[in-house]
């Protein structure tokens, strides 16, 4: 069975590839601002489980090779603060100042998750899901900050923030799923895969050998 990751994510990829799973890896260049603006007035929960399910969608719609039997995992993070959500930074002085309202605080991350199946080439299933986990965050000194900023790490990550990485020093506690503040929650995505009639370890690489799952990456 083909896997294929909708996600450019390295932190994404690098944790299947520990859980024994080596997908190809399809980025679907969504318009994530377009499916907020579409969705506007949901629930959060709801809206980066879109977020998820549409970047599946797109790369499930656009497979550069035939799948005859095959499952696409899609992923979207947003960190909830204040009744906030916020996304990746994407700038040094928007993370800045993403700290500077986070430091000491506590915050949901919400992980996004949608599995898609597909037989002879089409979508025959779909699910999708929401993991919530609560981050404490330090309280970086401003020597710190500047020193994190300049690593380029916290623009690309929901929140500023990811604990696999120089955002671990500045992390005091995780409460919830840590493989979800990585990115893809490994217990979510067994239980959309088994809504789906996906067994996880069916997607395991075989021990000893090689990987039927066409690894790579497509831009």
């Amino acid at each position: 069975m083909v896997t294929v990751l909708a996600s450019r994510s390295p932190a994404r990829l690098q944790v299947l590839r520990a859980a024994g799973i080596d997908p190809a890896v399809v980025v679907s260049d969504v318009d994530e601002q377009a499916v907020l603006d579409e969705h506007a007035g949901n629930p959060p929960n709801d809206l980066v489980a879109r977020l998820a399910l549409a970047k599946a969608e797109a790369v499930a719609a656009r497979l550069p090779w035939p799948v005859r039997r095959g499952v696409v995992i899609g992923c979207d993070s947003m960190l909830l603060h204040d009744g906030r959500l916020t996304g990746k930074p994407g700038t040094t002085e928007r993370a800045r100042q993403q700290w500077a309202e986070l430091s000491g605080s506590t915050a949901e991350l919400l992980t996004g998750h949608a599995v898609l199946r597909i037989d002879d080439g089409e979508v025959t299933a779909r699910s999708a899901g929401t993991e919530v986990t609560q981050i404490r965050f330090g309280t970086p000194t401003p020597a710190e900050i500047d020193a994190y900023l300049a690593t380029g790490e916290p623009l690309q990550v929901a929140g500023s923030l990811t604990i696999d990485g120089f955002g671990g020093w500045f992390v005091t506690g995780v409460n919830g799923d840590p493989s979800s503040v990585i990115g893809i929650s490994l217990p979510l995505t067994r239980t959309l895969l088994s809504d789906v009639d996906i067994e996880v370890t069916d997607l395991w690489r075989p021990m000893g050998g090689n990987s039927n799952n066409l690894e790579g990456t497509v831009r």
